[in-house]
C-alpha cells in the first residue's frame, strides 16, 4: 500500500455544526422539560452526544506537517494540506512532520579500506517522503535513520582508503565522490522508511590518534620528497640551458671534465637548502 491522500472536511464549517449543536440542545432539552415534550427531550440528548463526537474531530495541520488518519487500525490517509480540518471523531492522527532534519552524526572509529584506523563522522539531511511507509513499514523511524546512517558511514569508510594517489578515490581527496557514496547507499537503505536523503557529506576526518603522529611524519616525508623532485627538475633545466647558451655564444670551450665540474658546482648550489659558499680561483682554469 502507499500513501493517500485522507477525506477531510472543513473544520470552519464543522465548527459551525458544532456551535449550534452546542447552543441549540440545551435549549431543546429546556423546551420539552418545561412543555413535557418527549422528543425535543430526546432530540436534545442526541444533539449533546453529536456535539461532543464532532468537537473530537478537529485537527490543524501546519506547514510541511502531516496527519495520518487511521481508524479502527486501517489506514484511511494522510492529510498534508495546512490549515484547519475535520475528520471522523473515531480515528487516530498521527503528526509526521515533512520538514527537512539534520542528523550530526558522532565521530566513529573505524578502519579504512587498507586497515588504518581512522576518526570519521558524517552530517546527513533527511526528511520524510512517504508518510505510510515511515508510520507502518519501520518502527520509531527517527531510529532507524540514526542506525542506518551510522551502518552506511561505516561502510563507506571501510571501502575507501583515508589517502591515495590521485588515480584512487580516497577520503581525504575525493570529498564530492565520497559525499555522492554516501548519499546513494543511504537512499536505498532508507527506501522502505519513505525518507529521502536530501544532503550526506562528511564532518569529521581524521587518523586515529594512536596512528595520527606517524601518518604526520609520513605525509611531511612525502611532502619533501615531492618539493626536491621539483628543485631537482627545475635544477636540471636550468643546468642545461646554461650549457647549451655557453656553447652556442662561445663564451667559453669546455671539455667533458670541465663540464662535469660545471654541472656539479650549479647543482650544488641551485639544490642546497643553505646558500653555497663560493671559491675563488686565482690562478688560471687548469690549475
Amino acid at each position: 500500500m502507499n500513501e493517500r491522500k485522507a477525506t477531510t472536511f472543513s473544520g470552519a464549517l464543522m465548527l459551525f455544526v458544532a456551535i449550534v449543536l452546542w447552543i441549540g440542545s440545551p435549549v431543546l432539552i429546556t423546551y420539552g422539560g418545561k412543555n413535557e415534550i418527549p422528543w425535543a427531550i430526546i432530540a436534545g440528548v442526541t444533539g449533546l452526544i453529536v456535539a461532543s463526537l464532532v468537537s473530537c474531530g478537529f485537527f490543524v495541520v501546519e506547514p510541511n506537517g502531516s496527519k495520518v488518519v487511521i481508524l479502527f487500525g486501517s489506514y484511511k490517509g494522510t492529510c498534508k494540506d495546512p490549515g484547519f480540518h475535520w475528520v471522523n471523531p473515531f480515528t487516530i492522527r498521527r503528526d509526521i512532520s515533512l520538514r527537512a532534519r539534520t542528523l550530526n552524526g558522532e565521530r566513529l572509529k573505524v578502519n579504512d579500506s587498507v586497515g588504518n584506523p581512522i576518526e570519521i563522522a558524517a552530517v546527513i539531511v533527511w526528511q520524510v517522503e512517504d508518510t505510510y511507509d515511515s508510520t507502518f513499514r519501520v518502527d520509531a523511524y527517527e531510529q532507524y535513520v540514526a542506525l542506518q546512517s551510522e551502518t552506511a558511514l561505516r561502510h563507506t569508510a571501510s571501502i575507501f582508503p583515508y589517502d591515495a594517489d590521485e588515480e584512487t578515490i580516497s577520503l581525504r581527496r575525493n570529498t564530492s565522490e565520497i559525499a555522492d557514496h554516501l548519499k546513494d547507499e543511504l537512499a536505498e537503505r532508507l527506501e522502505i522508511s519513505g525518507v529521502k536523503i536530501l544532503e550526506a557529506r562528511l564532518s569529521h576526518l581524521a587518523y586515529a590518534p594512536e596512528i595520527a603522529g606517524a601518518m604526520l611524519r609520513r605525509q611531511q616525508a612525502s611532502a619533501v620528497i615531492a618539493a626536491r623532485q621539483i628543485i631537482v627538475d627545475g635544477a636540471v633545466g636550468m643546468v642545461e640551458l646554461a650549457l647549451e647558451r655557453i656553447e652556442r655564444e662561445g663564451v667559453v670551450k669546455l671539455d667533458e671534465e670541465r663540464k662535469a665540474t660545471m654541472v656539479t658546482n650549479l647543482m650544488v648550489v641551485l639544490c642546497s637548502e643553505q646558500a653555497a659558499q663560493p671559491v675563488l680561483n686565482t690562478g688560471t682554469l687548469y690549475t
